[in-house]
């Protein structure tokens, strides 16, 4: 079996409450999955922040609890994962202190270990960016689903994790643009939350 070789993410990262900020953190940063003894992993490219009360794009606008948003106001470093449009699984960190619902997409990642595996779950014989450039296609190739909401980024044991590879990416290498799919989010709509690594080929297109 593949074994990681970064070293993971801890409380103290993704307890920090500017989103934003922490949104190009995670760029450079590498997302790892292990189901049934199956590891795969990619370099995260692309990442959208959300934050609540204030945010018109946030499932948890105005601090709206619900039984999907609830998971948003726990502890950062738990997954968030919600379906949308009723196909794609949609991956999402939670992160600030308990209460403040915040949480970063996970928009792209670019594979890294085990492509085989993840071309096997896409149905894809080919590593291009349609293997893993969107969040609903990204989650497939990871294998990861709804039944990972609430689940730890942080034990041992988690089956979901972020670590750091060492891995740099300079803020001239990072584009800001409007996050994708917001329209209805008036003037937040407009807001330049979401993150690419410049020039990398593994992002969504830009809308």
């Amino acid at each position: 079996m593949l074994q990681t070789i970064g070293k993971r993410l801890t409380k103290s990262f993704y307890t920090r409450e500017d989103v934003v900020q922490l949104s190009k953190d995670l760029l450079g940063k590498v997302l790892v999955t292990n189901f049934n003894n199956q590891l795969t992993a990619g370099k995260i490219v692309e990442t959208e922040a959300y934050r609540a009360p204030d945010d018109k794009a946030c499932h948890a606008y105005n601090n709206r609890l619900t039984e999907r948003t609830k998971i948003m106001f726990e502890e950062g470093g738990i997954a968030y994962v919600y379906l949308c449009y009723g196909i794609h699984h949609l991956f999402n960190v939670v992160t600030a202190k308990k209460g403040m619902a915040h949480a970063i997409l996970i928009r792209g990642i670019e594979p890294i270990d085990n492509i085989e595996l993840m071309l096997e779950r896409r149905g894809k014989t080919k590593a291009n960016r349609q293997l893993t450039g969107g969040p609903g296609v990204m989650s497939k190739a990871l294998g990861i689903t709804t039944t990972c909401t609430g689940v730890t980024l942080l034990g041992e044991e988690s089956p979901i994790w972020i670590e750091d590879r060492g891995i740099e990416i300079s803020e001239k290498d990072i584009i800001a643009s409007p996050r994708v799919g917001v329209g209805y989010a008036e003037e937040c709509a407009l807001w330049d939350w979401r993150f690419r690594i410049k020039d990398s080929k593994w992002t969504s297109p830009a809308k």
